[in-house]
């Protein structure tokens, strides 16, 4: 049973998708997408050949299928040794996909707990090693490239403790995901891991869920990787090179992202229950990663403070992703309709048919991406980031401290820098709220420990700086986003305003064999953006909040609540 998937548009949109539809048609998109045409994304011969290489997720399901019984005893035989938890040390796509589906699908018990580490701040790498034994924990280190730099500096790190206690048997603990003959499938090798999985190589990382990077995990969590292998493996046969693109789930979705693309409708807005906002979180690195290029975009916005019908612009589009019975957003999608935006329904029969809805989402965000004339897979501006953060490093290496700048605005605890000619906080604000221009969006990137309270904070700074500019507002936590959104803010559109927020971090936090620690490498990242956006001429504003977290969180909220001109009864 596939789920079902149907709109509401207002005439112009339906016309506007009946004219891509007839655009598939005439140049058979189903076919040269199951054939593996290159030429439908791009008529650079390099660019194709890259492409051709990119294209395996296509027929992932049915690769994967037959691994389940290998990964099920495999998973059990991790659970007999006694093991406790499972860490995935990833970033993006190499752990984002996992991540979702263990907050998704029921996990069977008895078996370790899934818990994901992707964030370099020192705080987020403390709290993962507080709340496990090291010895009776597995690390999933996963990587398709196997030179990820926070990826390794997980592993460094986690592989220090263990051998501290166990010595030469410390690869006990630990499993790599990989394509084969990386440099991490090396160290696997060297160093005598536990197991090495060798993911298929024409697979990028954001389209592998449905691969060793996403049922490796699932399968130690115990989550039921076979129903998800065949969710998807139904999807795909749906979509499948004889099924029209009128009858084409996958393609009737990137029809309709591309229709509304025309139409100015690059705001991507996710409608979902709280049991499916890792799924939101996922499709969010799929698109802003995939179509975010040669200034050209899908912008996503999920988890966002729901507001009156009014704030929503004209260039949005809105998706709502949910399981039978859920009637949460009935009424405002009932608004948003009489209103004239368009709103794609899609409704899980299930849970576990979540596979189906990665599959088709893979396959629509490719298809949108011929539609708007960029190529899906490849991700140019998020190696621009890390060039510059091996930059900064290197010359943190030379001088022993990273690059100082002086603040434009200083105002206790807040410093401010991004060439601001202002003479307060709220005014340094305000000059970048001024900027805002219809179409535009505001991305705050938070390179902070993420916790309920500065989630609560800045949710709150969301729906003001929505209310106040009619502009989508959303957020990323540093220096995760830097392989999903990070690369939609560097080579999508010119239309986003970016406050990057970065705080003093407490406790060291070493990295064996490095010159620098946690700490250094997270604001390294955070200097290296900043940079790279600038160069870029974004509209960028970082804010430093001193030591204490929630005291800089709540001058901010403050100076934000004034910059926008919101008074206590208009925030009550």
């Amino acid at each position: 049973m596939i789920n079902e998937q149907s709109w509401v548009g207002t005439d112009e949109q339906r016309a506007e998708l009946q004219a891509v539809l007839g655009v598939m048609s005439a140049e058979q998109y189903v076919s040269r997408i199951w054939n593996k045409d290159a030429s439908l994304w791009t008529s650079e011969p390099s660019q194709q050949e890259k492409i051709e290489n990119r294209l395996g997720w296509l027929r992932l399901p049915e690769r994967c299928l037959p691994r389940v019984g290998e990964l099920a005893q495999f998973a059990d035989d991790i659970r007999q040794e006694g093991f406790e938890h499972v860490i995935l040390l990833g970033m993006g796509g190499s752990c984002l996909g996992a991540w979702a589906l263990e907050r998704i699908v029921e996990a069977r018990a008895g078996y370790p707990s899934l818990k994901v580490l992707d964030s370099t701040v020192p705080a987020e790498v403390l709290r993962v090693t507080e709340s496990i034994n090291p010895e009776l924990t597995l690390f999933v280190v996963a990587s398709k490239s196997g030179a990820t730099t926070e990826v390794l500096s997980f592993f460094e790190y986690f592989y220090g403790q263990i051998r501290r206690t166990k010595g030469d048997r410390a690869g006990e603990n630990f499993v790599v995901i990989t394509d084969r003959g990386s440099a991490l499938a090396e160290i696997a090798d060297r160093r005598g891991l536990r197991a090495t999985f060798d993911n298929w190589p024409d697979v990028g990382g954001r389209f592998s869920v449905l691969s060793y990077f996403g049922m490796v995990p699932a399968a130690l969590a115990c989550l039921p990787i076979g129903q998800i292998l065949e969710g998807g493996q139904a999807m795909a046969a749906a979509c499948g090179p004889s099924v029209s693109p009128e009858q084409n789930p996958g393609l009737c979705l990137g029809a309709l992202l591309g229709a509304c693309y025309r139409l100015g409708r690059d705001k991507i807005t996710l409608l979902t229950p709280a049991e499916l906002e890792s799924f939101a979180d996922w499709v969010e690195q799929l698109l802003a990663e995939s179509t975010g290029k040669q200034d050209k975009g899908l912008v996503p916005v999920v988890r966002e403070p729901l507001g009156e019908p009014e704030v929503y612009g004209d260039d949005r589009l809105f998706v709502h992703v949910h399981l039978p019975g859920d009637e949460q957003f009935g009424a405002l999608i009932s608004e948003l309709t009489a209103a004239g935006h368009p709103v794609i329904d899609i409704e899980l029969s299930e849970a576990n048919s979540i596979g189906q809805e990665m599959y088709r989402w893979e396959l629509g965000t490719a298809v949108v991406g011929a539609l708007m004339g960029i190529n899906p897979f490849d991700e140019p501006n998020v190696q621009e980031s890390k060039d510059k953060t091996r930059q900064v490093l290197g010359e943190y290496a030379q001088a022993g401290h990273l690059p100082q700048f002086t603040p434009d605005v200083v105002e206790d605890p807040l410093r401010f820098y991004g060439a601001v000619v202002a003479h307060s906080a709220a005014e340094a604000l305000r000059q970048l709220f001024g900027q805002a221009e219809p179409g535009d969006y505001v991305a705050i990137m938070a390179y902070l420990p993420h916790t309920a309270h500065t989630e609560q904070t800045l949710e709150a700074m969301r729906g003001q700086i929505r209310d106040a500019l009619r502009l989508p507002a959303t957020l990323g936590y540093g220096p995760r986003f830097l392989h999903s959104t990070g690369q939609l803010h560097k080579g999508g559109p010119n239309t986003g305003l970016f406050i990057q927020l970065v705080a003093q971090d407490g406790a060291a936090v070493p990295i064996p064999g490095k010159e620098y620690d946690f700490a250094t490498l997270k604001e390294a990242q955070a200097l290296g953006d900043f940079a790279v956006l600038q160069q870029r001429g974004r509209r960028v504003l970082r804010i430093e909040l001193g030591r204490e977290v929630d005291r800089g969180l709540a001058t901010l909220a403050k100076v934000t609540s004034e910059a926008l001109c919101i008074t206590d009864s208009d925030s009550s």
